[in-house]
Protein backbone atom coordinates (compact mmCIF):
# COMPACT_ATOMS: atom_id res chain seq x y z
CA UNK A 1 0.00 0.00 0.00
CA UNK A 2 1.16 3.55 -0.99
CA UNK A 3 2.88 5.38 1.73
CA UNK A 4 2.40 9.23 1.95
CA UNK A 5 4.81 11.55 3.01
CA UNK A 6 3.29 14.75 3.84
CA UNK A 7 4.87 18.32 5.04
CA UNK A 8 5.54 18.04 8.59
CA UNK A 9 4.61 20.39 11.15
CA UNK A 10 8.39 21.63 12.86
CA UNK A 11 7.19 23.72 15.57
CA UNK A 12 3.80 24.14 17.23
CA UNK A 13 3.13 27.30 15.31
CA UNK A 14 3.93 26.28 11.50
CA UNK A 15 1.13 26.36 9.37
CA UNK A 16 3.43 25.91 6.03
CA UNK A 17 6.45 25.75 5.10
CA UNK A 18 9.20 26.18 1.91
CA UNK A 19 9.85 22.96 0.57
CA UNK A 20 13.71 24.11 -0.06
CA UNK A 21 15.24 21.26 -1.62
CA UNK A 22 14.74 17.24 -1.66
CA UNK A 23 17.63 15.40 -1.37
CA UNK A 24 16.26 12.12 -3.24
CA UNK A 25 14.70 11.20 -6.20
CA UNK A 26 12.09 9.00 -7.74
CA UNK A 27 13.27 5.30 -7.61
CA UNK A 28 15.85 6.23 -4.52
CA UNK A 29 15.20 3.86 -1.64
CA UNK A 30 14.94 5.20 2.03
CA UNK A 31 15.09 3.68 5.28
CA UNK A 32 14.01 5.56 8.29
CA UNK A 33 16.54 7.90 9.71
CA UNK A 34 17.42 8.92 6.09
CA UNK A 35 17.50 12.47 5.50
CA UNK A 36 15.08 13.24 2.18
CA UNK A 37 14.42 16.65 2.09
CA UNK A 38 15.01 20.33 3.96
CA UNK A 39 12.20 22.63 4.67
CA UNK A 40 12.66 26.14 5.05
CA UNK A 41 10.52 27.68 7.60
CA UNK A 42 9.85 31.57 9.02
CA UNK A 43 13.01 31.10 10.95
CA UNK A 44 15.30 28.25 9.93
CA UNK A 45 15.79 25.78 7.53
CA UNK A 46 15.33 22.26 8.88
CA UNK A 47 16.18 18.78 7.46
CA UNK A 48 13.36 16.27 7.47
CA UNK A 49 14.08 12.54 7.85
CA UNK A 50 12.16 9.35 6.57
CA UNK A 51 9.88 7.76 9.13
CA UNK A 52 9.22 4.45 6.55
CA UNK A 53 11.04 2.09 4.23
CA UNK A 54 10.41 1.97 0.76
CA UNK A 55 11.45 3.68 -2.60
CA UNK A 56 10.39 6.79 -3.51
CA UNK A 57 7.49 6.52 -6.22
CA UNK A 58 6.68 10.22 -6.56
CA UNK A 59 7.44 13.74 -5.87
CA UNK A 60 4.23 15.56 -5.61
CA UNK A 61 5.62 18.67 -4.57
CA UNK A 62 8.63 20.17 -6.32
CA UNK A 63 11.84 21.29 -4.53
CA UNK A 64 11.55 25.62 -4.41
CA UNK A 65 7.59 25.57 -3.60
CA UNK A 66 6.73 28.16 -1.19
CA UNK A 67 3.90 28.29 0.88
CA UNK A 68 3.43 24.54 1.41
CA UNK A 69 0.54 23.87 3.98
CA UNK A 70 1.03 21.70 7.01
CA UNK A 71 -0.22 17.93 6.43
CA UNK A 72 -0.22 18.50 2.61
CA UNK A 73 0.83 15.52 0.48
CA UNK A 74 4.64 16.15 -0.62
CA UNK A 75 5.61 12.68 -1.97
CA UNK A 76 4.46 8.87 -2.40
CA UNK A 77 6.80 6.02 -0.71
CA UNK A 78 5.99 2.77 -2.19
CA UNK A 79 6.42 -0.19 0.16
CA UNK A 80 8.76 -2.77 0.17
CA UNK A 81 8.16 -5.06 -2.43
CA UNK A 82 5.27 -2.75 -4.18
CA UNK A 83 5.41 -1.10 -7.58
CA UNK A 84 6.52 1.96 -7.81
CA UNK A 85 4.54 3.21 -10.79
CA UNK A 86 1.13 1.57 -9.21
CA UNK A 87 2.53 3.14 -6.08
CA UNK A 88 2.57 6.79 -7.63
CA UNK A 89 -0.86 6.30 -9.29
CA UNK A 90 -2.52 4.49 -5.69
CA UNK A 91 -1.19 7.65 -3.90
CA UNK A 92 -2.92 10.24 -2.03
CA UNK A 93 -4.33 13.28 -3.61
CA UNK A 94 -2.32 16.22 -4.00
CA UNK A 95 -2.61 19.12 -2.16
CA UNK A 96 -3.98 22.33 -3.82
CA UNK A 97 -1.41 23.51 -6.15
CA UNK A 98 0.51 26.32 -4.61
CA UNK A 99 -0.29 29.95 -6.93
CA UNK A 100 2.49 31.68 -7.98
CA UNK A 101 3.90 35.64 -8.34
CA UNK A 102 1.38 37.75 -6.10
CA UNK A 103 -1.30 34.96 -5.80
CA UNK A 104 1.21 33.25 -3.36
CA UNK A 105 1.43 36.24 -1.22
CA UNK A 106 -2.34 35.93 -0.87
CA UNK A 107 -2.56 32.19 0.14
CA UNK A 108 0.31 32.73 2.45
CA UNK A 109 -1.48 35.34 4.42
CA UNK A 110 -3.98 32.64 5.57
CA UNK A 111 -1.53 31.55 7.70
CA UNK A 112 -2.43 32.79 11.86
CA UNK A 113 -0.82 35.46 13.77
CA UNK A 114 2.17 34.07 15.61
CA UNK A 115 1.34 32.19 18.86
CA UNK A 116 0.95 33.96 21.99
CA UNK A 117 -0.49 33.08 25.03
CA UNK A 118 -3.89 35.20 25.15
CA UNK A 119 -7.65 34.51 24.61
CA UNK A 120 -9.92 34.35 21.93
CA UNK A 121 -12.36 37.55 21.89
CA UNK A 122 -15.18 37.41 24.14
CA UNK A 123 -17.49 35.42 21.59
CA UNK A 124 -15.55 32.84 22.09
CA UNK A 125 -15.33 32.46 25.48
CA UNK A 126 -18.87 32.08 25.97
CA UNK A 127 -20.76 28.96 26.28
CA UNK A 128 -21.18 27.18 22.69
CA UNK A 129 -24.02 26.62 20.84
CA UNK A 130 -23.24 22.93 19.71
CA UNK A 131 -24.12 23.15 15.68
CA UNK A 132 -25.06 19.91 13.85
CA UNK A 133 -22.43 18.73 11.16
CA UNK A 134 -22.06 21.22 7.84
CA UNK A 135 -21.75 20.51 4.24
CA UNK A 136 -18.45 19.69 4.37
CA UNK A 137 -18.95 16.80 7.23
CA UNK A 138 -17.58 19.61 9.96
CA UNK A 139 -19.26 20.55 13.08
CA UNK A 140 -19.65 24.72 12.85
CA UNK A 141 -16.88 26.98 14.46
CA UNK A 142 -14.51 23.62 14.82
CA UNK A 143 -10.78 25.40 14.93
CA UNK A 144 -9.33 22.88 13.14
CA UNK A 145 -11.61 22.45 9.74
CA UNK A 146 -11.16 26.58 9.26
CA UNK A 147 -8.39 28.80 9.16
CA UNK A 148 -8.15 31.88 11.44
CA UNK A 149 -9.01 34.17 8.55
CA UNK A 150 -11.09 32.13 6.87
CA UNK A 151 -13.09 32.54 10.22
CA UNK A 152 -12.68 35.96 10.82
CA UNK A 153 -13.94 36.93 7.30
CA UNK A 154 -16.95 34.89 7.88
CA UNK A 155 -17.35 36.66 11.30
CA UNK A 156 -17.29 40.15 9.89
CA UNK A 157 -19.79 38.96 7.15
CA UNK A 158 -22.33 37.24 8.99
CA UNK A 159 -21.57 34.06 7.59
CA UNK A 160 -22.02 30.57 9.01
CA UNK A 161 -17.99 29.20 8.37
CA UNK A 162 -19.85 26.03 9.12
CA UNK A 163 -22.18 26.30 5.84
CA UNK A 164 -19.34 26.68 3.61
CA UNK A 165 -17.84 23.56 1.99
CA UNK A 166 -13.64 23.83 1.88
CA UNK A 167 -11.55 22.98 -0.25
CA UNK A 168 -8.36 23.51 1.72
CA UNK A 169 -6.44 20.01 2.96
CA UNK A 170 -8.51 17.72 4.67
CA UNK A 171 -11.54 19.94 3.64
CA UNK A 172 -10.46 22.71 5.70
CA UNK A 173 -12.23 26.33 4.77
CA UNK A 174 -9.78 29.17 4.02
CA UNK A 175 -9.96 32.56 2.65
CA UNK A 176 -10.71 31.37 -0.69
CA UNK A 177 -14.38 29.35 0.53
CA UNK A 178 -15.17 31.83 2.52
CA UNK A 179 -14.91 34.91 -0.27
CA UNK A 180 -16.63 32.81 -3.09
CA UNK A 181 -19.78 31.64 -0.89
CA UNK A 182 -20.36 35.13 -0.23
CA UNK A 183 -20.07 36.40 -3.59
CA UNK A 184 -21.65 33.65 -5.33
CA UNK A 185 -25.00 33.96 -2.68
CA UNK A 186 -24.88 30.19 -1.19
CA UNK A 187 -23.39 31.50 2.37
CA UNK A 188 -25.62 31.09 5.31
CA UNK A 189 -26.31 33.00 8.32
CA UNK A 190 -24.83 31.82 11.79
CA UNK A 191 -28.03 29.30 13.57
CA UNK A 192 -29.99 31.61 15.96
CA UNK A 193 -27.96 31.48 19.66
CA UNK A 194 -24.73 31.63 17.81
CA UNK A 195 -22.81 35.49 18.27
CA UNK A 196 -20.97 36.99 15.88
CA UNK A 197 -19.28 40.40 15.15
CA UNK A 198 -21.95 40.97 12.76
CA UNK A 199 -25.12 40.86 14.91
CA UNK A 200 -23.52 43.13 18.12
CA UNK A 201 -25.32 46.39 18.14
CA UNK A 202 -23.59 48.82 16.01
CA UNK A 203 -22.29 52.24 17.36
CA UNK A 204 -23.16 55.12 14.99
CA UNK A 205 -20.34 56.75 16.60
CA UNK A 206 -17.84 54.53 16.44
CA UNK A 207 -15.19 55.86 13.70
CA UNK A 208 -14.11 52.90 10.64
CA UNK A 209 -11.05 51.29 11.52
CA UNK A 210 -7.82 52.77 9.44
CA UNK A 211 -7.19 50.70 6.58
CA UNK A 212 -3.04 50.29 5.50
CA UNK A 213 -2.82 51.44 1.97
CA UNK A 214 -3.18 48.61 -0.80
CA UNK A 215 -0.44 47.07 -3.00
CA UNK A 216 -1.59 49.69 -5.99
CA UNK A 217 -1.95 52.52 -3.90
CA UNK A 218 1.65 52.31 -2.64
CA UNK A 219 3.08 52.27 -6.18
CA UNK A 220 1.10 54.71 -7.76
CA UNK A 221 3.01 57.53 -5.44
CA UNK A 222 6.29 56.53 -7.53
CA UNK A 223 7.49 56.50 -10.82
CA UNK A 224 7.31 53.80 -13.05
CA UNK A 225 10.47 52.20 -13.33
CA UNK A 226 12.12 54.02 -10.10
CA UNK A 227 11.85 51.11 -8.17
CA UNK A 228 12.90 47.30 -8.08
CA UNK A 229 10.10 45.01 -6.04
CA UNK A 230 11.72 42.60 -4.23
CA UNK A 231 9.43 39.53 -2.92
CA UNK A 232 8.47 39.23 0.78
CA UNK A 233 10.20 35.91 2.21
CA UNK A 234 8.75 33.98 5.19
CA UNK A 235 10.64 35.50 7.99
CA UNK A 236 9.64 38.99 6.68
CA UNK A 237 6.17 38.38 6.81
CA UNK A 238 6.41 36.93 10.18
CA UNK A 239 8.41 39.80 11.42
CA UNK A 240 5.62 42.42 9.71
CA UNK A 241 2.71 40.42 11.61
CA UNK A 242 4.16 39.53 14.83
CA UNK A 243 5.31 43.57 15.07
CA UNK A 244 1.40 44.17 13.89
CA UNK A 245 0.10 42.50 17.12
CA UNK A 246 2.57 43.21 19.41
CA UNK A 247 1.80 46.75 18.83
CA UNK A 248 -1.98 46.52 18.18
CA UNK A 249 -2.53 44.01 21.19
CA UNK A 250 0.30 45.12 23.98
CA UNK A 251 -0.38 48.05 26.03
CA UNK A 252 3.51 49.36 25.76
CA UNK A 253 4.65 52.34 27.98
CA UNK A 254 8.78 52.93 28.26
CA UNK A 255 11.06 53.16 31.52
CA UNK A 256 14.53 54.44 30.91
CA UNK A 257 17.34 55.24 32.96
CA UNK A 258 21.36 55.84 32.68
CA UNK A 259 23.72 52.85 34.22
CA UNK A 260 27.31 53.82 34.97
CA UNK A 261 30.12 51.08 32.98
CA UNK A 262 33.60 52.12 34.75
CA UNK A 263 32.96 49.04 37.18
CA UNK A 264 31.49 46.89 34.58
CA UNK A 265 34.15 47.42 31.80
CA UNK A 266 37.15 47.23 34.75
CA UNK A 267 35.39 43.83 36.08
CA UNK A 268 35.05 42.30 32.18
CA UNK A 269 38.80 43.26 31.92
CA UNK A 270 40.27 41.28 34.98
CA UNK A 271 37.89 38.59 34.15
CA UNK A 272 39.46 38.17 30.29
CA UNK A 273 42.46 38.12 31.29
CA UNK A 274 42.00 35.46 33.94
CA UNK A 275 40.44 33.40 31.28
CA UNK A 276 42.12 29.71 31.07
CA UNK A 277 43.55 28.34 27.80
CA UNK A 278 42.41 25.81 26.05
CA UNK A 279 43.46 24.13 22.58
CA UNK A 280 41.81 23.87 19.66
CA UNK A 281 41.62 23.13 16.04
CA UNK A 282 43.00 26.75 15.57
CA UNK A 283 45.56 26.58 18.34
CA UNK A 284 45.49 28.19 21.54
CA UNK A 285 42.84 30.56 22.71
CA UNK A 286 41.03 31.43 25.92
CA UNK A 287 38.23 29.03 27.23
CA UNK A 288 35.60 32.56 27.30
CA UNK A 289 35.41 35.86 26.42
CA UNK A 290 32.81 38.27 27.98
CA UNK A 291 31.48 40.84 26.35
CA UNK A 292 29.47 43.67 28.00
CA UNK A 293 26.06 42.27 25.84
CA UNK A 294 26.89 38.75 27.87
CA UNK A 295 27.16 40.96 31.32
CA UNK A 296 23.84 42.84 30.56
CA UNK A 297 21.74 38.95 29.61
CA UNK A 298 22.96 37.82 33.24
CA UNK A 299 22.26 40.72 35.32
CA UNK A 300 18.71 41.07 33.40
CA UNK A 301 17.81 37.54 35.14
CA UNK A 302 18.83 38.43 38.00
CA UNK A 303 16.98 41.29 38.34
CA UNK A 304 13.82 39.11 37.17
CA UNK A 305 14.54 36.89 39.78
CA UNK A 306 15.28 39.69 42.27
CA UNK A 307 11.69 41.14 41.32
CA UNK A 308 10.39 37.86 40.40
CA UNK A 309 6.25 39.85 40.05
CA UNK A 310 8.31 40.99 36.64
CA UNK A 311 9.08 37.81 35.61
CA UNK A 312 5.84 37.39 33.69
CA UNK A 313 3.57 36.48 30.56
CA UNK A 314 -0.09 38.07 30.38
CA UNK A 315 -2.62 35.84 29.11
CA UNK A 316 -6.62 36.80 29.16
CA UNK A 317 -7.49 33.93 32.02
CA UNK A 318 -4.42 34.01 34.41
CA UNK A 319 -0.90 35.87 34.87
CA UNK A 320 1.99 33.41 34.03
CA UNK A 321 4.37 33.54 36.82
CA UNK A 322 7.62 32.13 35.87
CA UNK A 323 10.09 29.92 37.64
CA UNK A 324 13.34 30.60 35.83
CA UNK A 325 14.24 34.10 33.29
CA UNK A 326 14.60 32.58 29.95
CA UNK A 327 16.39 35.29 28.09
CA UNK A 328 16.03 36.54 24.22
CA UNK A 329 18.44 38.25 22.56
CA UNK A 330 17.87 39.61 19.61
CA UNK A 331 20.29 38.50 16.29
CA UNK A 332 20.17 40.50 13.11
CA UNK A 333 20.40 37.55 10.66
CA UNK A 334 20.10 38.59 6.66
CA UNK A 335 16.67 39.23 5.68
CA UNK A 336 15.29 39.80 9.45
CA UNK A 337 15.72 39.40 12.90
CA UNK A 338 15.57 36.45 15.61
CA UNK A 339 15.97 36.21 19.24
CA UNK A 340 17.68 32.95 20.37
CA UNK A 341 16.95 32.11 24.01
CA UNK A 342 19.47 31.49 26.97
CA UNK A 343 17.56 29.07 28.87
CA UNK A 344 17.57 29.85 32.83
CA UNK A 345 20.51 32.28 32.46
CA UNK A 346 19.92 33.60 36.09
CA UNK A 347 21.46 30.34 37.39
CA UNK A 348 24.43 30.39 34.52
CA UNK A 349 28.07 31.78 35.05
CA UNK A 350 29.00 34.55 32.97
CA UNK A 351 31.10 32.34 30.76
CA UNK A 352 28.65 29.75 30.35
CA UNK A 353 26.35 32.55 28.99
CA UNK A 354 28.94 34.10 26.40
CA UNK A 355 29.85 30.49 24.93
CA UNK A 356 26.30 29.71 24.62
CA UNK A 357 25.39 32.93 22.96
CA UNK A 358 28.03 32.31 20.61
CA UNK A 359 27.35 29.46 19.39
CA UNK A 360 23.56 30.48 19.37
CA UNK A 361 24.25 33.73 17.07
CA UNK A 362 26.54 32.08 14.85
CA UNK A 363 23.82 28.62 14.34
CA UNK A 364 21.09 31.56 14.06
CA UNK A 365 22.77 33.82 11.26
CA UNK A 366 23.23 30.08 9.28
CA UNK A 367 19.57 29.30 9.80
CA UNK A 368 19.95 26.36 11.80
CA UNK A 369 18.08 26.66 15.10
CA UNK A 370 15.77 24.66 16.25
CA UNK A 371 12.59 26.10 16.73
CA UNK A 372 12.60 25.18 20.50
CA UNK A 373 15.84 27.55 20.55
CA UNK A 374 13.87 30.71 19.74
CA UNK A 375 10.58 30.03 21.38
CA UNK A 376 9.09 31.10 24.73
CA UNK A 377 11.12 33.06 27.09
CA UNK A 378 10.34 35.24 29.28
CA UNK A 379 11.83 38.13 28.46
CA UNK A 380 14.66 39.87 25.96
CA UNK A 381 17.44 42.31 25.00
CA UNK A 382 17.98 44.28 22.15
CA UNK A 383 21.31 45.70 21.98
CA UNK A 384 22.31 48.71 19.15
CA UNK A 385 24.99 49.95 21.44
CA UNK A 386 27.86 48.48 18.65
CA UNK A 387 26.02 50.67 15.87
CA UNK A 388 26.58 53.78 18.38
CA UNK A 389 22.98 54.35 18.88
CA UNK A 390 22.32 56.66 22.28
CA UNK A 391 18.99 55.09 23.35
CA UNK A 392 15.81 53.47 21.72
CA UNK A 393 12.78 51.92 22.49
CA UNK A 394 12.20 48.63 21.56
CA UNK A 395 8.73 46.73 20.38
CA UNK A 396 8.01 43.68 23.16
CA UNK A 397 7.88 39.99 21.70
CA UNK A 398 5.05 38.46 22.29
CA UNK A 399 4.22 36.21 24.94
CA UNK A 400 6.99 37.90 27.07
CA UNK A 401 5.89 41.16 28.89
CA UNK A 402 9.44 43.34 29.04
CA UNK A 403 11.74 43.71 26.72
CA UNK A 404 15.42 45.51 27.62
CA UNK A 405 17.15 48.18 24.74
CA UNK A 406 20.46 48.85 25.06
CA UNK A 407 22.24 51.66 23.94
CA UNK A 408 26.21 52.50 23.56
CA UNK A 409 28.78 53.35 26.65
CA UNK A 410 29.65 56.53 26.30
CA UNK A 411 31.89 58.89 28.16
CA UNK A 412 29.60 61.95 29.72
CA UNK A 413 29.79 64.53 32.52
CA UNK A 414 28.40 63.41 35.28
CA UNK A 415 27.83 65.02 39.22
CA UNK A 416 28.77 63.19 41.87
CA UNK A 417 29.17 65.02 45.22
CA UNK A 418 28.50 68.60 43.56
CA UNK A 419 31.38 67.65 41.02
CA UNK A 420 31.63 67.36 37.58
CA UNK A 421 33.25 63.87 36.96
CA UNK A 422 33.44 61.95 33.53
CA UNK A 423 31.91 58.40 33.67
CA UNK A 424 31.15 56.01 31.35
CA UNK A 425 27.12 55.65 30.80
CA UNK A 426 24.73 53.71 29.13
CA UNK A 427 21.53 53.83 28.51
CA UNK A 428 18.81 51.15 29.10
CA UNK A 429 15.04 51.53 28.36
CA UNK A 430 12.44 48.89 29.28
CA UNK A 431 9.29 48.22 27.26
CA UNK A 432 6.64 47.19 29.07
CA UNK A 433 3.17 45.09 28.97
CA UNK A 434 1.37 47.41 31.29
CA UNK A 435 -1.23 44.35 31.49
CA UNK A 436 1.05 42.82 33.16
CA UNK A 437 4.01 44.86 34.89
CA UNK A 438 2.73 48.37 36.30
CA UNK A 439 4.57 51.68 36.29
CA UNK A 440 6.06 50.87 39.75
CA UNK A 441 6.62 47.38 39.13
CA UNK A 442 8.56 47.92 36.00
CA UNK A 443 10.86 51.10 37.99
CA UNK A 444 11.67 48.47 40.61
CA UNK A 445 13.05 45.83 37.84
CA UNK A 446 14.87 48.56 36.15
CA UNK A 447 16.40 49.63 39.60
CA UNK A 448 17.65 46.16 40.11
CA UNK A 449 19.39 45.88 36.82
CA UNK A 450 21.04 48.51 37.24
CA UNK A 451 22.18 48.14 41.08
CA UNK A 452 23.82 44.69 39.44
CA UNK A 453 25.62 46.85 36.30
CA UNK A 454 27.21 49.32 38.64
CA UNK A 455 28.31 46.58 41.30
CA UNK A 456 29.07 43.89 38.61
CA UNK A 457 30.51 41.87 41.46
CA UNK A 458 26.76 40.68 42.35
CA UNK A 459 26.55 38.96 39.64
CA UNK A 460 29.86 36.59 40.76
CA UNK A 461 28.17 35.36 43.60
Amino acid sequence: MPINITMPALSPTMEEGNLSKWLVKEGDKVSPGDVIAEIETDKATMEVEAVDEGTVAKLVVPAGTEGVKVNALIAILAAEGEDASAAAKGGGDPAPAKAEGPKADTVKAEAPKAEAPKAEPAVAAAPRVEAAPAANGHAGGERSFASPLARRIAKDAGVDVSSVTGTGPHGRVVKADVEAAISGGSAKSPPAGKATPAAAPATPSAAPAPKAMSDDQVLKLFEQGSYDLVPHDNMRKTIARRLVEAKSTIPHFYLTLDCELDALLSLRTQLNAAAPVKKTDKGEAPAYKLSVNDMVIKAMAMALKAVPDANASWTESAMVKHKHADVGVAVSIPGGLITPIIRKADEKTLSVISNEMKDLASRARSRKLKPEEYQGGTTAVSNLGMFGIKDFAAVINPPHATILAVGAGEQRAVVKNGEIKVATVMSVTLSTDHRAVDGALGAELLVAFKRLIENPMGMLV
